[in-house]
């Protein structure tokens, strides 16, 4: 007994586990406020190629379709007509940061520094090399896990879409050289999760039933085990009131409609049909969010396609045909460089993917808004969930002016609800000791880190987006 409310797990019928809410943080629902009731997290969100914006190529001036039309408060106006207006929904909790600039080492290709630094704020292994490319240092999001989840269990890291370049999954990183394999479908991450295997999963579907099904005498049980005290029993009441009500707050595990939604999301997991990638990254987001949700993890990565995105085709919101490979249209030629067939509209073509990313990530932020907590908040407000890019537009691949959207305030920490562009700087890495410390990372002496990335590099949080 001791062993099991330790590692806050219920053991149930088949082998199935259930995941406990935080027995040494939660309280009744009257006393506690969000962010002690779930810890701070981090979710990425990676888009390849840079986005849609204002700037003079080499085929003409091309206009804005991203960022806002005015820095301060983010209204519907700001983003009518750029691809943020899909976000309208959340704008009070997001925080639009322009004017992040990555150090342009030496990976001798704009896609593979981009994406292989994005969560490092590390040059490569060897220079020069191109699509064989390592990172020469950790990623934020393992970091996050390796330090704040429990048992040092690893952060999760999701990916949907075709290898092609940069072998796949590149974002995330152990140590130096060291990439992490990424977790491809989505039924799996949540089998993982819960510590079942596929057959168990497809007989709680079949018969619609839900893993707190299975450990619901397991939890009675416990409620009545003398040794408990008097608030681990209203911790654990808690958790039981949120499964008599169907699992919509602070349960850890999917109902049974939820379960048969991830089943079917699942197939496009390796697809080069943008609308089958779309969905299956949105059955990880799924996945993510009952993962922060109920503590089996401080941070999760999701990536897109490869290294480029140079197989999928996205749909055209005009036409509804799938368009280009999106490499394509990011160079606005029909090839993986500047000599092919100019693409007719190419600029705009781009503008519709980052359209389709931007609901994508707004459909993360409504799945987090869906778990209410005691005082009034949702789980969107504990962490930060951050859309993020390799570099800043195409066709140019630019390492500079980066996009960050980030939601949520990881409970107070970030400001929301506004547009700003930081000074002219290389502050990519100083980006992401910022999100760091917001997901709760600290130094030894209890303040926010400034110790990630290339010590070569300015490290210290950005004032600028603290609240």
């Amino acid at each position: 007994m001791n062993k099991m409310l330790r590692r806050h797990v219920l053991k149930g019928i088949g082998g199935t586990t259930v995941a406990l809410p935080f027995l040494e943080g939660l309280a009744p629902r009257s006393a506690k406020a969000a962010g002690e009731l779930i810890p701070p997290f981090a979710i990425f969100f990676r888009q390849a190629n840079g986005v849609a914006c204002a700037q003079d190529t080499d085929l003409g001036a091309e206009p804005e379709r991203f960022w806002p039309s005015a820095e301060g408060a983010l209204t519907a106006e700001t983003v009518a007509g750029r691809a943020l207006e899909e976000l309208a929904s959340h704008l009070d909790r997001l925080l639009v940061v322009g004017g992040v600039n990555m150090q342009d080492f030496n990976y001798a290709d704009g896609h593979a520094r981009g994406a292989l630094q994005l969560l490092t704020a590390r040059g490569p292994t060897v220079e020069g090399v191109g699509g064989d490319s390592e990172a020469a240092g950790e990623s934020i999001d393992h970091r996050i896990g390796r330090e704040l989840n429990a048992d040092g269990r690893d952060s999760l890291f999701l990916f949907a879409g075709m290898d092609g370049w940069l072998g796949g999954p590149c974002l995330s990183y152990r140590d130096a050289g060291q990439r992490r394999a990424a977790i491809r479908d989505p039924r799996q991450g949540y089998m993982g999760m819960m510590g079942i295997d596929e057959a168990q999963f497809g007989s709680l579907v079949a018969r619609q039933q839900s893993v707190n099904d299975t450990v619901r005498g397991q939890m009675q049980k416990l409620m009545g085990r003398p040794q408990l005290s008097a608030a681990d029993k209203q911790r654990l009441d808690l958790h039981f009131s949120s499964i008599r009500e169907l699992e919509n707050s602070l349960s850890c595990n999917f109902t049974n409609e939820q379960m048969m939604l991830l089943d079917g999301m699942s197939p496009g997991y390796e697809s080069d049909d943008g609308d089958a990638v779309l969905e299956a990254i949105r059955a990880h987001m799924h996945v993510a969010a009952l993962a922060v949700a109920c503590g089996y993890t401080r941070s999760v990565a999701i990536q897109v396609s490869s290294g480029n995105d140079g197989s999928t085709r996205y749909r055209n919101l005009d036409s509804g045909e799938l368009m280009e490979n999106y490499h394509f249209l990011s160079h606005r030629r029909a090839s993986h460089d500047n000599e092919g067939a100019l693409i007719e509209n190419g600029d705009l073509l781009h503008h519709y993917v980052d359209r389709q990313f931007a609901q994508t990530f707004s459909y993360l932020l409504d799945r987090l808004a869906e778990y209410d907590l005691p005082d009034g908040s949702n789980l969107l407000d504990c962490g930060v969930s951050v859309w993020c890019n390799d570099n800043g537009s195409g066709p140019a691949h630019s390492s500079r002016n980066v996009p960050f959207v980030i939601a949520g305030s990881a409970a107070g920490f970030l400001r929301q609800g506004t547009y700003l562009t930081l000074p002219d700087e290389i502050n990519h890495a100083r980006m992401l000791n910022t999100i760091g410390s917001a997901a709760g990372l600290r130094l030894t002496d209890g303040s926010n880190i400034d110790d990630f990335g290339d010590p070569s590099l300015p490290r210290s949080p950005l004032a600028e987006l603290l609240a």
